[in-house]
């Protein structure tokens, strides 16, 4: 007998326009020019990193960069666009808290709201217009075949979703079904929402006044791979009734395939892990886990990769000698644990990530 479940379709869903945000773009985002607060020798450091990235990019190999939701919500999207626009970086991945923010970002000119105040209230992450479009770029977006971070991104640059008519749909599932019964069900799965919800076809306009500030329409704009690399049940979009859970997967998966092909061709390049201390670490592991056993198959060993980490926590270790003993705290930093086993040479600098970005951009 299946366990109960809570029904979201009784949730209450606010204008998002009623929410008091914390962070508003045109207040407190961050100037490329603004001067960071780094010692000298975090200063030595961003130096030996961006000199790893002029290489990588002189020899055409990857700069893959990955960051949390804070990246996002601390402003740096100014600094991230000005390293995509100087082809510095090949590849962005953040995970699902990144793709809310920088969307909200370019709705409404504003992100983060008070957790405390509004669980109190019942309202954290229930605002319409966050779940509605974002759930349904991304179900668009699964039938389309695009990942997660190009779903919301072409959503934010174009400005519109396009919806397919029910009675398309039914008729493509129906053709799909003996041929590719995958792509059958990502259709039956659109199918159900769209009828759910009543969404006529069409183009749906949705303005995005602030999307010069998107990194992720940014991303789309110039076609540099923006991947989304979400965890069930972490983001608000899970609140919404219109979330489906198929077609989410779907583009994720894809998402996560295309990081990992950016990471198989890492040979000679840069990944960049910045204040990610689960998400960061464990999709870069195991996509180096299917590089290396590809390249093993073809008598090569994928190796002289440069990764370069930044976090808050005070360094205890160094992470060039491997991993420390289980007996050493340092042991239990995710972040440098999974690096340290993953070839390459790792570099570890504690730092605020607006100060390392900042430093990094400049010196680039």
């Amino acid at each position: 007998m299946p366990y109960p479940q809570l029904n979201r379709s009784r949730l209450l869903m606010k204008p998002l326009g009623q929410r008091r945000n914390r962070v508003l773009v045109n207040r407190d985002f961050v100037a490329v020019t603004q001067k960071p607060s780094l010692n000298a020798r975090a200063l030595d450091l961003v130096d030996e990193c961006a000199a790893h990235i002029r290489a990588a990019r002189r020899k055409r190999c990857p700069v893959i960069i990955s960051f949390g939701a804070h990246t996002i919500k601390n402003g740096l999207a100014p600094v991230l666009i000005q390293l995509m626009d100087g082809g510095w970086l090949t590849h962005l991945a953040t995970n699902g808290a990144g793709i809310i923010h920088d969307w909200e970002f370019a709705y409404q000119g504003a992100s983060s709201e008070d957790v405390r105040e509004n669980i109190a209230r019942g309202e954290f992450g229930h605002w319409q217009e966050t779940g509605f479009f974002i759930n349904l770029a991304l179900n668009l977006g699964a039938c389309e075949g695009k990942g997660y971070g190009e779903s919301v991104g072409a959503m934010i640059q174009r400005e519109k979703l396009v919806v397919p008519s029910v009675t398309h749909l039914r008729r493509r599932a129906a053709r799909l079904l003996r041929t590719k019964p995958d792509q059958a069900a990502a259709r039956a799965e659109l199918l159900a929402v769209l009828e759910s919800f009543r969404i006529k076809p069409g183009i749906l306009r949705i303005p995005h006044p602030w999307k010069s500030a998107s990194v992720q329409a940014t991303a789309f704009r110039l076609g540099i791979p923006f991947t989304g690399h979400p965890m069930i049940g972490h983001d608000i979009i899970y609140n919404h009734p219109m979330n489906n859970g198929a077609l989410l997967g779907r583009a994720a998966l894809r998402d996560f395939l295309t990081f990992a092909e950016s990471v198989s061709r890492i040979q000679n390049g840069v990944y960049l892990s910045i204040g990610s201390a689960v998400m960061s670490p464990m999709i870069f592991e195991k996509a180096m886990a299917m590089a290396q056993n590809l390249a093993r198959q073809r008598g090569r060993v994928i190796n002289g990769h440069y990764i370069f980490v930044v976090d808050l926590a005070k360094a205890g270790w160094d992470w060039r000698r491997g991993a420390p003993p289980e007996n050493n705290p340092a042991y239990y930093q995710r972040f440098n644990k999974s690096f340290s086993r993953m070839g390459g040479a790792l570099r570890y600098l504690s730092a605020d990530n607006r100060d390392f970005l900042l430093a990094l951009c400049q010196r680039l």
